[in-house]
């Protein structure tokens, strides 16, 4: 069953404490990727470490999909199915096409080598959103071979839906990770890892991002960060932080915490009615319910 706690009545309506709280893996060195594929009805996952892309079907069970991954973090859905990778150690994006092969989307950002994509999303145009943190380049076990850090920033890049333009679209986060739309699609959520806090851009009509402001601060005294971030249907904001999972309104007033027992990496939204949960950590994949769907994948 699932332990909540910091809950207002708005909070009570979207989750209820008696939902399940299952546990569908075991055995990760760190979790991180969760992705729902509406088309087959799995479920994607990545360990960094562990270099390798799982897949898991319910009834079945959890199988190898991709190793070794360039120890992927990210992964999404582009609007024709095909699935794309933040490549982590890779310093770049990649797609996986539908023969199989890999075509890179982004490595280089004016000449440069770009830091290490992190977390990665894609919006109704077909632009393919990224933040571009520098972990890959210092974490022990997940990074790089080239740990030299070419730019003086990092921030989120916009790969053109066409993939022939790589922009920058923000570039002052300290250290941004879990990124998501709104439902309209009209803010992006960036949150940043280092400072604690979700930033909020208003997006204009060629893609770019205006000036920031400043949406919501964790707090907390438990293991946790901002890493992992999405939006259900009613623009409530998912984050992971100390503690578990935050829930946060669109006013960007804490509702209530999901608390989930291990350090929470990120989560997604699955099954078929996009009311599932599924919670990444650093060990292990868990599974819950929510009343109020999330924004689906493509």
């Amino acid at each position: 069953m699932l332990e909540i706690d910091k809950s207002t009545g708005a909070f009570a309506r979207l989750v209820s404490p008696d939902a399940p709280l299952d546990r569908i893996y075991h055995g990760l060195s760190f979790g991180e990727g969760p992705l729902w594929n509406r088309r087959d009805g799995t479920f994607l996952w990545v360990d960094i470490v562990g270099d390798t892309i799982y897949r898991w079907k319910p009834g079945v069970g959890a199988e190898v999909f991709i190793r070794p991954s360039t120890k992927a973090n990210g992964l999404t859905f582009d609007k024709e199915g095909r699935l794309c990778v933040a490549g982590w150690a890779s310093r770049s994006v990649w797609r996986v096409e539908r023969d199989g092969s890999v075509t890179t989307l982004a490595s280089h950002y004016r000449g440069k080598r770009i830091n290490s994509p992190n977390d990665i999303v894609v919006r109704s145009d077909g632009a393919i959103y990224f933040t571009d943190s520098p972990g890959a380049l210092y974490n022990v076990g997940m990074a790089s071979e080239d740990l030299q850090q070419y730019l003086d920033f990092q921030g989120v890049f916009r790969i053109s839906a066409d993939g022939a333009k790589l922009d920058a679209v923000i570039t002052d986060t300290v250290y941004p990770n879990g990124l998501a739309f709104t439902p309209d699609e009209s803010v992006l959520y960036v949150n940043d890892t280092r400072l604690g806090e979700i930033r909020a851009y208003d997006m204009r009509p060629d893609g770019s991002c205006g000036q920031k402001r400043l949406f919501h601060k964790l707090t907390g005294s438990e293991p946790g960060i901002a890493d992992g971030m999405k939006v259900d249907r009613e623009g409530n904001v998912y984050c992971t932080g100390p503690g578990g999972i935050h829930v946060i309104g669109p006013d960007g007033k804490l509702l209530g915490r999901i608390r989930i027992p291990d350090h929470c990496t990120n989560m997604a939204w699955g099954d078929t009615d996009w009311r599932s949960l599924y919670i990444t950590t650093y060990c292990s994949v868990f599974r819950t319910r929510v009343n109020e769907p999330g924004v689906p994948v493509w």
